[in-house]
């Protein structure tokens, strides 16, 4: 609240010459944004879905989320829940645990049939989507939601993009990946595998496209020089992550070394151990807390038997070891070298080191712009080219799988609307509901549902899931942990405190009103309320 309480005028003063003469300011109902919806980068409403699971209503709650993300039981598992990080209610004593509700919702769906409701009318047009990754799976799910016919072109033998490709089976597993996916096929999406598209304008011209959505993913490692003998075993991550969904699994040897510091080096480490490998050693430049790599799946690769040689880079590598040379950081934090090697054994190194974009397809098309790998894109996701959107791995962001789901949500409504002759205008957000809003003495501590995590011994010999989900109790006590920032949930509390009788029950769900006839400004009401959905703001003059 802006102003707790109201400023006592003198009756003659100019300013008091309003409603309720002794009132400089009024309460007024408002909705202020969660810093949870704010922080998603698939753009959930986040507390409107918690809404509907707190009350035990899981298919009410999963429609919500996916009116959004058609994807949460892989979200649930893979998303690194920015939401969380953003949570009000970390600052009375945990975040609420909104990926684990999520997953659960999504699991639940999967278990119960849940479908999507197909579109009511067709609008005619075609777009053509490139990519059956998240960003495309995305784009394709709105797309045909908004009435278009969606036809999706994939280079590879299956769907999921880098999901499949990139991310373990121990943390996604593929029958999960698979009945996401049919359920956005089942919409009448129609996808075509083992479908490279070489030229984008040729296709869209060939299969009568309207639109395109680029949406291919960084499936290309990138190389490092390192000196090596013939005989050296030097393979990329990504090949190493994409044959494990093969029959034959990549052969790595006992004695494994993987070059860099991402997520993607920890996941090959930890599958190395998984594969049989006696010792899984990383080799990364910088510090820990440097570390690109997000701190959960750090501690998780180190609970396994993964090991890290921090400050060191790979400087030769020979038949059957490697040397490293370890650095030390200069007065500005850079790492320095410091002419001290030593050896490790080593039956194969590999690296993680970033990866590109295969863009290709676009050679020849007029009017883009590539700038560092990438495809620069308007704020409508559109390209230089008109009719020619992208997203995900594409364009200049984090490449994360919620990132990639909003692209393709944003990408659908601004393709929508192009189709259409418009321009698509998402509406203003409202102010952010900081924790300075609440009034979290209302709030008792309940502590945050830890998920079960599979045994040590299991995770380093097989590729089981090592995060296990909520069941329905602890899914239904960790929605009810939600404080409903900003937003009213007709507590009653403005109700019981107003000293006037100023506030009006409207009945349940339609909220409260104020009568500003007996309203003189306290800010009891606004000093009260839990959830900040009240402010004082200054009277008309």
């Amino acid at each position: 609240m802006d102003k707790p309480f109201a400023i006592t005028l003198d009756p003659g003063s100019s300013l008091a010459n309003r409603t309720g003469s002794w009132r400089t300011y009024k309460p007024v109902y408002l909705d202020r944004l969660p810093p949870c919806n704010a922080a998603c980068p698939a753009g959930e409403n986040i507390q409107g879905w918690l809404y509907h699971a707190e009350s035990g209503d899981y298919e009410a709650a999963w429609r919500a989320l996916t009116e959004n993300n058609p994807l949460p039981a892989i979200m649930g598992r893979v998303c690194y829940h920015p939401c969380e990080g953003a949570c009000n209610r970390q600052h009375i004593d945990a975040a609420v645990g909104i990926n684990s509700v999520e997953r659960f919702l999504g699991d639940e769906a999967i278990k119960r049939g849940w479908a999507f409701p197909k579109p009511e009318k067709k609008s005619g047009k075609r777009v053509l989507v490139v990519g059956a990754g998240p960003s495309g799976l995305s784009a394709a799910y709105h797309l045909a939601r908004l009435g278009h016919e969606v036809e999706i072109h994939e280079a590879g033998p299956y769907a999921g993009g880098m999901m499949r490709f990139g991310i373990p089976q121990y943390r996604l597993p593929r029958d999960v990946l698979n009945a996401e996916v049919k359920r956005i096929l089942d919409l009448g999406v129609v996808l075509r595998l083992d479908t490279k598209v070489a030229n984008i304008r040729e296709s869209m011209q060939v299969g009568k496209f309207d639109a395109a959505f680029l949406a291919v993913g960084a499936h290309i490692g990138k190389r490092a020089f390192i000196p090596a003998g013939d005989a050296t075993k030097i393979v990329d991550a990504v090949s190493v992550l994409r044959s494990m969904e093969g029959e034959e699994k990549p052969m790595l040897g006992r004695r494994v070394v993987v070059y860099g510091g991402g997520n993607t080096a920890i996941d090959v480490a930890r599958t190395a151990k998984r594969l049989g490998a006696t010792e899984a050693i990383i080799v990364y430049r910088r510090t820990r807390e440097k570390m690109p790599a997000h701190d959960f799946e750090v501690e998780e690769a180190l609970q396994e038997g993964v090991m890290v040689k921090w400050l060191s880079t790979i400087k030769q590598a020979g038949e059957g070891e490697i040397t490293i040379e370890k650095m030390a950081l200069d007065d500005k934090g850079f790492p320095q070298p410091t002419g001290e090697f030593e050896t490790l054994a080593a039956d194969s190194v590999v690296l993680a080191l970033g990866q590109d974009v295969d863009l290709s397809l676009l050679d020849g098309v007029p009017g883009l712009e590539i700038k560092d790998g990438t495809v620069q894109v308007g704020p409508n996701m559109m390209t230089g080219h008109a009719g020619i959107f992208a997203g995900g791995d594409m364009v200049p962001s984090e490449r994360t799988v919620t990132v990639a789901v909003g692209h393709g949500k944003k990408a659908a409504r601004h393709i929508d609307a192009w189709l259409a002759g418009g321009a698509y205008a998402p509406a203003p957000k409202h102010e952010l509901a900081g924790f300075e809003k609440l009034n979290p003495w209302y709030y008792s501590e309940a502590p945050h549902t830890l998920r079960p995590t599979l045994d040590i011994i299991r995770r380093q010999s097989t590729f089981e899931e090592v995060q296990g989900g909520l069941d329905e109790g602890n899914a239904l006590f960790e929605a009810r942990r939600c404080l409903s920032c900003g937003n009213c949930f007709e507590c009653d509390n403005c109700y019981g405190v107003c000293p006037d009788n100023a506030v009006i029950k409207l009945g349940p769900g339609k909220r409260f009103e104020f009568n500003y006839d007996y309203c003189k400004g306290c800010g009891v009401c606004a000093a009260e309320c839990p959830c900040g959905a009240i402010k004082m703001v200054a009277e008309d003059i």
